[in-house]
């Protein structure tokens, strides 16, 4: 079993795309520069190395192409090639002209620990425009089961391969070569629907303006449509230029994510590594049943593949991850993906109020003001809804309900909000409502007792749900909700009659640490005024509170992060757990790798410099035991949850919108399997 410690323990692959330096038909020279380029993915404890179509010989030497002299070389070539690689850890796949009947073939040689595992030709050979292979090239098509003799051995040829480790680091891989990916049906496509998760592709691929986008359109739709990742490493320095140019773009893309590139136009030997997420691409294609559907019409209508097994075993020590975990999945570290989805998210939810308004009949949104983020973030939306169905924003009937331990501070946000935003604004003091209720429930704080309790808590709560509702009815309006997904997961929110109800949720999908920047977006954006959008500012600034228990003179206000943990955490165990259905452990390991470090990686902009820092190991584990605990004893409330706009592909936990589960499951395998298999690390 491969080390947890280690990030191929942790089902991560580093993969490289390489481009060596090349000198024209000398397989010699390419020998010495495909070694360096593996010496160095050996120390770098790369597990799989793609190198450039016929990269032994070089690509565009015309009629040299069949000149026995250099055929035989290239034979040496590869022959050297697996003799060195007897003591290299990662598989080396490279490109070379081959014989075989007869006839000559554009290959890709598959190599590992001194074997030569099997030979791929290439199927589409381009004959148009600067190209003229079929002069030099046969097809691959149609030879399916074949074998060929290659550097002293024999070994399975033909479009029908493809490689599965069955070691420590399990994974299965294809190969394709350059017009392959060219295509409107890669082989590529159907050997992922047979189970490749990693698809390679041996290019030359001469360069013109505009070529290296289209490059990266095809490559990264590839892996998109096939959930895979997809490696591409095209010709460089050394190649001929006496008609053609190079650019030695080589590049790695995972599920239509780019995880690296090469700089364009080297000098010298180069390669870009990446590590990928074999795990995330196994649970995405299990997740879209579709995939499995349309893998079992295209596989069975066609030859079968062949399995060539190896073993790749871990590296000699354990490879630290090199991968970037982004602290906040459901907040880009990039700016400009940043203002993009926030825009969608805020558009997404204003559509949803705005067609439910229209469809309900009701004239009126009804809506409690609390002077926290998410009653914010939810009234700016509803005020935007009137603005889009072209009603006036006094439609909108903004409530604050000042309880037992409303501040000043977040009673003066609400006003102030309301006011700027210009909808109808009143105060509903709920406190007597509450004194009498806790009364008739012989509650003690009814006899003067400080007894704040979950009882004392859920009346303020429940109260506050119960006038709207009424007022919804009395107005003929729509009550909107303002609750998040953050609190959804942790089941912080009171069942029924409370924050968890309403008519319509438009905050249902959002999380806590995404509304933060909904409101920054809707700040900057121009369409609020400044005296908005400086009562916004104010609001970003307090702390997050329910606002339920009075703190005594000096004290510190309730604070629910140190209830139900960090935000910043609880959002990334969410995502993960159900987004990607990930096993405990392996969330704290990614846990871990995001925020163990306040210097690794780049943080989201507008971050508070005292919202970023680390977490220690044993602060992650604590904070995933308990909102493991809160997830699943809180299923029941999110079975129950009103209608909402789902917003991002990880972000809903309604019954209806993505989210199933039973109410009366238990915590206790996820717990276990945390405790069991820690990804704790030795000390250093």
């Amino acid at each position: 079993m491969a080390d947890i410690h280690c990030m191929y323990g942790q089902g991560f692959l580093r993969l490289a795309a390489c481009v060596p330096r090349g000198q024209v038909a000398d397989p010699d020279f390419a020998v010495r520069e495909h070694l360096e380029l593996a010496a160095e993915g050996h120390a770098r404890d790369v597990g799989l190395m793609l190198f450039p179509e016929l990269a032994l010989s070089s690509y565009a030497i015309d009629d040299l192409l069949f000149q026995d002299a250099l055929l035989d070389a290239v034979d040496g070539a590869i022959r050297r090639i697996a003799e060195a690689s007897r003591t290299l850890f990662p598989v080396l796949v490279v490109g070379a002209p081959l014989r075989r009947s007869g006839q000559l073939y554009n290959t890709a040689v598959v190599i590992h620990r001194g074997s030569i595992l099997g030979v791929v030709p290439k199927i589409f050979l381009p004959n148009y425009r600067e190209f003229y292979e079929r002069r030099h090239f046969a097809t691959g098509a149609g030879l399916s089961g074949a074998d060929i003799d290659v550097a002293g051995e024999r070994v399975p040829f033909g479009p029908d391969l493809l490689f599965r480790s069955e070691g420590a680091v399990p994974f299965t891989f294809h190969v394709e070569i350059c017009e392959d990916i060219w295509v409107p049906q890669p082989p590529s496509t159907r050997a992922a629907m047979a189970g490749a998760e990693l698809l390679l592709n041996l290019s030359a691929s001469n360069i013109t303006i505009g070529k290296a986008r289209t490059r990266r359109l095809l490559c990264a739709s590839q892996s998109a449509r096939c959930i895979a990742a997809y490696a591409y490493s095209a010709a460089g320095p050394g190649e001929s230029t006496t008609d053609l140019a190079w650019d030695g773009h080589a590049a790695i893309f995972e599920n239509g994510d780019t995880l690296g590139e090469t700089e364009r136009f080297p000098t010298a030997s180069t390669l870009v590594a990446a590590d990928i997420d074999l795990e995330r691409l196994r649970q995405e294609r299990m997740r879209t049943t579709t995939f499995g559907d349309c893998a079992r019409a295209e596989v069975a209508a066609a030859a079968p593949f062949r399995t060539v097994a190896f073993a790749l075993g871990g590296p000699a020590a354990p490879a630290r991850l090199e991968r970037v975990i982004e602290r906040f999945p459901f907040v880009p570290a990039d700016p400009s993906r940043l203002r993009e989805e926030c825009y969608e998210a805020y558009n997404i939810q204003v559509q949803g109020l705005a067609q439910r308004l229209a469809a309900s009949g009701v004239g009126r949104a009804v809506i409690g003001v609390s002077g926290g983020l998410d009653s914010t973030q939810a009234l700016m939306v509803s005020a935007r809804a009137m603005d889009l169905l072209g009603r006036p924003r006094t439609d909108v009937l903004a409530y604050t309900l000042p309880g037992f331990a409303t501040s000043d501070e977040t009673k003066g946000n609400a006003w102030a909000l309301m006011r700027a935003l210009g909808v109808s604004a009143e105060e509903i003091d709920i406190r007597p409502a509450a004194r009498q209720m806790l009364a008739d429930l012989g509650h003690p704080f009814a006899d003067g007792e400080p007894a704040y309790d979950v009882t004392f808590e859920n009346v303020q709560a429940g109260l506050r749900t119960d006038y709207l509702f009424r007022l919804a009815n009395r107005h003929g309006g729509l009550v909107v909700g303002t609750g998040d997904l953050s609190e959804l997961g942790l089941g912080w929110c009171t069942y029924g009659v409370g924050d968890h109800m309403s008519h319509y949720n438009v905050n249902a999908s959002v999380p806590k640490t995404l509304i933060q920047h909904l409101i920054r977006f809707v700040a900057a954006s121009g369409d609020v005024t400044a005296e908005t959008a400086a009562v916004l500012e104010r609001v970003l600034a307090t702390e997050i509170s329910p606002e339920l228990v009075p703190a005594a003179a000096g004290e510190r206000p309730q604070s629910t992060q140190q209830v139900v943990g960090p935000y910043a955490l609880q959002d990334f165990n969410l995502f993960y757990l159900t987004r990607y259905g990930y096993r405990p452990s392996r969330i704290a390991f990614l846990a871990e790798e995001a925020w163990g470090d306040v210097e690794r990686g780049s943080w989201p902009v507008n971050v508070p410099a005292e919202d970023r820092r680390a977490y220690s190991r044993e602060e992650i584990r604590h904070w995933l035991r308990l909102f493991l605990r809160r997830f699943f004893a809180n299923q029941f409330k999110r079975s129950a949850l009103p209608n909402g706009p789902k917003i991002s592909s990880g972000g809903s936990l309604s019954p209806r919108g993505d989210w199933r589960a039973p109410s009366d499951a238990g915590a206790r395998v996820w717990l276990d399997e945390l405790d069991a298999a820690s990804p704790t690390r030795p000390p250093d």
